[in-house]
Parts: C-alpha cells; sequence; structure tokens
C-alpha cells in the first residue's frame, strides 16, 4: 500500500470520528441524502441543470411543507388538548388517579409552573435551540456542498491534461477521490434497502389506517412513505403525526394507534438488520451491533451511517490483498 493510500485512509477515518466527536452527523447525513438525490434526478433528466433546479424545487417544497406542518400542528394543539384531555380525566377518575390539569390552559399553566421551578430545563430549552439553528445552518452549507461535488467533483479544476500527474497532490487527490466514491457507493447501496423497508412499513402503516377509517388517511400513508426513507427517525416523525391525529378522535384511537406503531417500529429494527444486512453481505448480528454502536456514539444520525461504515469497510477490505504465509 503506497503512501497516499494510506493518506486517503486516514482522511475518510478522520471525517467518520471528527463527525462523531463534533455531532456533525446530522449535516454530513443532509449532504449525502442531498448528492443521492442529484444523482437520482439526473438519471432521470440526462442534464445537471434540469437536476438542480428540480432539487432546489424539492428542497424549497420539503422546507414549505416542514414549516406548513409545525405551524398547523401548533394552531391544532389547543383543539387537540380540549378533545383528548376530558377522555384522559374520565379514565383517569375511574382508576381514582388525580391529574394536575383539566383541560389545555391548566395543562399550560402546570408546564409553566414546573419550567419556573426548574431552572436547568429553561437552560435546556435555549441550549436545544442554539443547536437546533446551529444544526440548520450547517445542514443548508451541506445542501450547498452536495449541489457543488454534483457540478464539479474535482480537487483541481484547472488542472489541465498536459500537467504531470506523478506529484504527491496529484495522487493524493485521487486516492481521496476513489476513498469518497466508495463511501458514496455504499450509501446508495444502503439507501436502496431502505426504500424496500419504507415500502414495507408503509404498506403494514396503510392497511392499519384504513382498517380504522382514521381521518386524512391518503395523506398519512403519503407522509409515512417519505419519513420512512430516513431509517428509524423518520418513522418516529410519521408514528407522532398519526398519534396526534389520532389523539384527537379518541384517547382509545391513539392508545391503539401507539401500540400498532410501537410494534411497526420495533419490526423495522429487524426489516433493517435483514433487508440491508442482505444487500451489503453480512450476518444479521454483525450488522445489529453496527446499529447499536452506531447508535450509541452518533445517536439517530449513527443508526443511519452504521450500516454505510459496514459496508464500506467490507468493501475495502477486499480490495487489499494479505500476502500468503
Amino acid at each position: 500500500m503506497i503512501t497516499p493510500t494510506r493518506i486517503s485512509y486516514g482522511v475518510i477515518a478522520a471525517m467518520i470520528l471528527l463527525a462523531g466527536f463534533f455531532h456533525l452527523g446530522p449535516p454530513l447525513l443532509v449532504l449525502l441524502f442531498s448528492y443521492f438525490a442529484l444523482r437520482q434526478l439526473y438519471r432521470l433528466t440526462k442534464k445537471k441543470w434540469i437536476a438542480l433546479v428540480l432539487f432546489i424545487l424539492l428542497v424549497a417544497g420539503i422546507g414549505t411543507a416542514a414549516v406548513y406542518f409545525m405551524r398547523a400542528a401548533i394552531l391544532a394543539l389547543p383543539d387537540v388538548a380540549d378533545t383528548s384531555i376530558p377522555s384522559a380525566s374520565a379514565w383517569a377518575q375511574k382508576r381514582q388517579i388525580e391529574l394536575p390539569f383539566t383541560d389545555f390552559e391548566s395543562l399550560r399553566g402546570v408546564i409553566v409552573d414546573e419550567l419556573k421551578q426548574e431552572a436547568h430545563y429553561l437552560q435546556s430549552v435555549a441550549h436545544f435551540a442554539g443547536s437546533t439553528v446551529s444544526m440548520l445552518v450547517l445542514s443548508i452549507i451541506g445542501i450547498v456542498i452536495a449541489a457543488s461535488l454534483f457540478l464539479n467533483a474535482t480537487f483541481n479544476p484547472d488542472f489541465g491534461a498536459s500537467d504531470p500527474r506523478n506529484n504527491l497532490y496529484a495522487v493524493c487527490t485521487e486516492e481521496i477521490s476513489a476513498r469518497f466514491r466508495d463511501f458514496y457507493r455504499s450509501f446508495e447501496t444502503v439507501m436502496g434497502a431502505q426504500i424496500t423497508i419504507s415500502l414495507i412499513n408503509t404498506v403494514l402503516t396503510g392497511i392499519f389506517l384504513l382498517s380504522i377509517r382514521l381521518p386524512h388517511a391518503p395523506l398519512l400513508i403519503a407522509i409515512t412513505f417519505l419519513c420512512g426513507l430516513v431509517p428509524i427517525v423518520g418513522n418516529l416523525v410519521s408514528n407522532t403525526i398519526i398519534t396526534l391525529i389520532a389523539l384527537s378522535v379518541s384517547l382509545k384511537l391513539a392508545i391503539a394507534a401507539l401500540v400498532f406503531l410501537i410494534v411497526v417500529h420495533k419490526l423495522e429494527y429487524f426489516l433493517n438488520s435483514t433487508i440491508i444486512g442482505q444487500r451489503i453481505r453480512n450476518p444479521v448480528w454483525l450488522t445489529l451491533i453496527a446499529l447499536v454502536i452506531g447508535e450509541g456514539l452518533m445517536g439517530v444520525p449513527g443508526l443511519v451511517l452504521a450500516p454505510v461504515v459496514l459496508n464500506y469497510l467490507r468493501v475495502e477490505m477486499l480490495k487489499i490483498e494479505v500476502p500468503a504465509k
């Protein structure tokens, strides 16, 4: 193994370690997902500028939809609380459980009083808000980087055909590019498996939503599929939306939906280990260990990146020949 190759492996290892140490998993995932979307759009359109325009429209649409749903959820919260709290109070009274609230206003008062008594909670909220803004800015930077790589992925765009290719910079950048290409291919492989998982999850959830005749079922099915493209956390987001809508109907329906969605959520762990394990040809136990380690090191982003890193390690190690003893 030549020195530039060793340097390239060091660069990719440093990227993964630094992303974990500085909690940069979300921006790294945004970069990878953005580049993945751009590549898929390019395969459909065959023109980079059209793919880029469609990608910008897609990002704008996702951002608009996110703001709309957040605003709708905040505005609907009082109505949902006024509908569900009486049911919860009646259920608690039957079991001789005393709740500290009877409607939305009293619930809000309880929360405010608790926050006033626990000053460190306010500090945690402020820290969370600052971290959220920081992650948002870094994610936008990740999108810009992905678009730049899509348009031109070379390290030196001014490098001519007549320039010498045997200098250290040229050889190192070629090796680093090869490492990152392999890493992205691993991500692409895992995403293909994740689409399969999302389809299975959407079919199961769709059957349940239609069977209980939950309001806005077609929209919720579409949201479930889109959220399912993001491993684990996407399922949590769609589950939260479904449970809140079920809660606006009745408490019993919300509990039934929550129990069903928890079962589906647990099933996704095994779908991740089985389907992704087959795609990357790793045993189920090894994939599960990677998911556990990834979650422990980086949280939710680690769950997404763990199968990618596992597949990447396998691909790279298969390239290295070990001399026979």
